[in-house]
């Protein structure tokens, strides 16, 4: 480590090198406005947000989009300035309809995302207050304690006991001391760097006051975030979208050319025949998916935050419902948290001020942030007057203790707190009589104490054991080597009682599909203990040193059945999480300390709690403003709510756009004989934007309970025979209306278009009101929304070619008996389709049993 110099250098070389920053009141009210508009915000992307006609120009950069504007270009080349009109119209409408929606959504995330940022207390004016990060800038003074994120790079004016942990930057193991003062010149290394902290680290114990020297991408982290700060990873809702976008693409593909191959060799018109199978594709892509799932997710979000659950990440909301199980501690989520010291036992099982006194000399002079139990101690008022502070040997999560050394002038303690069985290792003696003497920590003593740790346990209570040692009043420094040859004071117990409605909110999880399993650093017998008290059946336990010794593929063999995991350490409960998604599970992680971040990152959603320290509400996906089980409950069924609305346009799009599309391409090969296109591009247009407007409300619908029950996932097996049984049977009615217009009603070439605009439209919209649904269509209530928008477009299908506007689109009137025999067809479609969706579910259903 480089020695912290006491004469001033040059100030060449890295900003930590000069000359200590003169101390201030922090910066004025003018100053940060000032800096702020000249360096940007303190992020690594300080560009300022596109406009909004930038992003919504940039919505025509889709292929298919390219090509309707290209093809619009040429019916004006070739005077077709009515083909023009409406292929510009029904882009424009298409793709404001897109971008309006997602706008939208995408605004209301935002604020939600900003009502959780992380914050600093900064001093201005030399008064304190709590700011965004984003808003920091040089020159600032900044106010870190335990917890802490560091929010920028700084250099540290004043520091008691102040520990980072800094190895996002060094990968360095180990929390690094930063103090105040001047470094020699050769100190130009980030590790060497004692007197400066960088953005990234966290506060593992003390306080400091820094002033701030770089912001945003000026910073350390800022220089090589691209290497460091990945992106998070693809949620497995969003890789499914992905495989399903790349399945419609290829049939997509295969259909078009397909349509263009027949129509050449059929030698139709160059032109028209080009048009028609750019229609085609338009009419298969989902191209409104985006926007539904956008829509989707931001009301999710909206509901979610309603119910005190902020979303940060909208793509976990769909984890959040496909999750089957949910690692947390025990400590506020299944008990209150309200912690009360119940004993103080010395060695001989007394009740004792003694112990006490050395718990409370620990507990106040601690540094780092003091936990539950810490406060607990302090809440029991101890004279501990005349002592006095002199250092200190932070906690870490490997030791699971922590050391301070304090004076009293006549003797000088090194004083040990920590978990018994770890306290208990360092211990050579223990006290008797009240302290008035020691006597050996033998086996036999060494048993019986701990014995009486486990009845402790065993009651539901939390134990800590305390130790101390006498060194010589000139030691000034305690390192962990002090930690040895301790005298064992006695046991510190504590009560956490089971959370109210922790119970019926287990119950609930479990009905829901979701196994809970508890992942704690305290003891297997208070956590069987609370267990019992709450009825959650614990299927096995796990502790920190069994896992210790498994290798990966023996923890995925035990993890399964495993409800608890009790003495763990951070980097366990990261294995634990990845074991646990190794075996295919979708693993939620509820945790708010600085020891959850390793998990929280590695979970399929990371949850925690709007008291958490700053790393833990960082990589968290959800911030929950209430610390309770039962919300999580709603916050899952809030998930499946959403995934289910997505999967029913999902469902439309893979249905009646596959079955129209087939028709399509069946007719122009079934039906050479036709001296016409089946249907007009511009016709095939408006029919897909028409219906994509009745399925614009599909985010506001309601959901069946029945679609709540179990967890559910992207399943492209499922979505491919969804879309061939029912693309078939959709394409099975259209074949039928060809022959009634050919062979009944004689159609002529306008007629057979109108005809079959009209019965293509009328029943992909209606059969929302099928396949919405697992049970009878009139036993699940749509949406008002719904309802009205699908009406009205099927009311505009039926009415538009009866008006002077459907000559634009080359609509013919149908006679009377056509309408007729479509209210027949539609409700012998509607009755099919349902016929065939109880055989699907049923046959399904079978299947997932056997």
């Amino acid at each position: 480590m480089t020695p912290i110099s006491q004469s001033p250098v040059p100030p060449a070389g890295p900003w930590w090198l000069g000359p200590a920053p003169a101390a201030t009141q922090g910066l004025s009210r003018q100053q940060p406005e000032e800096t702020l508009a000249r360096t940007g915000p303190n992020t690594f992307d300080a560009s300022k947000k596109r406009p909004l006609v930038s992003q919504f120009l940039s919505r025509f950069r889709n292929p298919l989009v390219l090509i309707l504007l290209a093809a619009s270009a040429i019916s004006a080349a070739t005077g077709d300035v009515a083909n023009f009109a409406i292929i510009i119209s029904m882009v424009l409408l298409s793709v404001a309809l897109d971008f309006v929606q997602e706008h939208r959504a995408s605004r209301a995330a935002e604020k939600l995302r900003e009502s959780v940022a992380l914050r600093a207390s900064v001093l201005r004016d030399g008064v304190a207050q709590d700011i965004p990060v984003s808003a920091i800038v040089v020159g600032d003074l900044v106010l870190l304690a335990a917890g802490d994120r560091v929010p920028a790079d700084g250099r540290v004016l004043e520091a008691r006991d102040f520990f980072v942990n800094q190895g996002l930057l060094t990968g360095e193991s180990y929390p690094v001391e930063k103090k105040p003062g001047l470094l020699d010149a050769g100190a130009i290394e980030l590790q060497q760097a004692l007197n400066a902290v960088f953005m990234g680290s966290t506060v593992v114990s003390g306080s400091a006051r820094v002033q701030i020297m770089a912001t945003g991408s000026a910073t350390a982290l800022g220089e090589v975030a691209h290497s460091i700060e990945a992106a998070p990873p693809p949620t497995d809702f969003e890789l499914g979208m992905h495989r399903f976008g790349m399945m419609i693409m290829r049939i997509t593909l295969l259909l078009v050319l397909f349509v263009l191959l027949v129509n050449l060799v059929q030698h139709r018109p160059l032109l028209d025949s080009f048009l028609f199978a750019v229609a085609l594709a338009v009419g298969l892509t989902p191209e409104l998916l985006p926007m539904v799932v956008s829509v989707t997710l931001s009301r999710g979000a909206m509901r979610m935050a309603k119910r005190r659950v902020i979303v940060k990440r909208l793509p976990s909301i769909e984890n959040l419902g496909a999750m089957d199980v949910l690692c947390t501690d025990k400590t506020g989520t299944l008990t209150e948290a309200r912690i009360h010291l119940a004993q103080c036992l010395d060695a001989d099982g007394r009740d004792t001020t003694r112990v006490l006194m050395l718990a409370h000399l620990n507990s106040v002079f601690e540094s780092g942030l003091k936990s539950p139990l810490d406060e607990a101690i302090l809440a029991r008022h101890t004279d501990v007057g005349g002592w006095r502070k002199i250092d200190e040997v932070p906690f870490d999560f490997e030791r699971r203790r922590v050391s301070v050394l304090v004076d009293r002038g006549d003797a000088r303690w090194l004083v040990v707190k920590g978990a018994p069985d770890d306290v208990l290792g360092l211990c050579n003696r223990h006290e008797q009589d009240e302290g008035r003497s020691q006597g050996p920590l033998d086996a036999p003593a060494l048993e019986r104490l701990r014995e009486r740790c486990h009845g402790l346990e065993r009651d539901g209570l939390r134990v800590l054991g305390v130790a101390w040692r006498e060194v010589p009043a000139d030691h000034a420094h305690a390192v962990v080597d002090d930690e040895s040859e301790l005298v064992f004071a006695g046991f510190v117990a504590f009560i956490d009682p089971p959370k109210a409605g922790a119970d019926a909110a287990l119950k609930a999880l479990a009905a829901s599909g979701v196994a809970v399993k508890i992942v704690s650093g305290d003891s297997e017998l208070v956590t069987q203990h609370l267990c019992a008290l709450l009825g959650l059946p614990v299927g096995g336990v796990l502790t920190g040193q069994e896992i210790a010794r498994m290798d990966e593929a023996s923890l995925r063999a035990r993890v399964g059945e495993t409800t608890l995991f009790c003495r763990v350490n951070p980097a366990q409960k990261n294995r634990i999480v990845l074991a646990l998604k190794a075996r295919g599970h979708v693993v939620g992680y509820l945790g708010d300390g600085i020891n959850d971040a390793p998990p929280l990152r590695s979970a399929d959603v990371a949850l925690t709690v709007d008291t958490a320290v700053d790393v833990a509400r960082e990589v968290a996906d959800m911030v929950m403003l209430d610390h309770d089980l039962a919300v999580l409950h709603e916050g899952v069924l809030e998930g499946r709510r959403t995934f289910g609305n997505v999967m029913k346009y999902i469902m439309m799009g893979t249905s009646s756009n596959f079955g129209n599309m087939l028709s399509m391409a069946g007719a122009s090969l079934f039906l050479p004989f036709l001296p016409f296109l089946p249907m007009l591009p511009t016709q095939i247009l408006l029919n897909n934007i028409l219906y994509d407007l009745s399925e614009a409300a599909i985010p506001l619908d309601r959901v069946d309970s029945s679609d709540l029950r179990r967890p559910r996932s992207l399943d492209m097996g499922f979505i491919q025979r969804f879309m061939w049984l029912f693309g078939s049977i959709s394409s099975l009615f259209d074949f039928l209306t060809f022959w009634v217009l050919l062979n009944v009603l004689h159609a002529p070439e306008g007629l057979f278009r109108t005809g079959w605009f009209i019965e293509s439209l009328v029943t992909q919209v209606l059969v929302i009101f099928v396949i919405r649904t697992r049970g009878r269509p009139w036993s699940s209530r749509p949406s008002a929304v719904l309802v009205g928008s699908s009406l009205a477009v099927v009311a505009v299908a039926l009415l538009l070619p009866l008006t002077p506007l459907g000559s634009l689109f080359h609509f013919e009137a149908p006679p009377a008996i056509f309408f007729v025999w479509l209210g027949g067809m539609v409700v012998a479609y509607l009755a099919l389709v349902e016929g065939a969706k109880r055989i699907f579910y049923a046959r399904l259903a079978s299947r997932s049993k056997s």
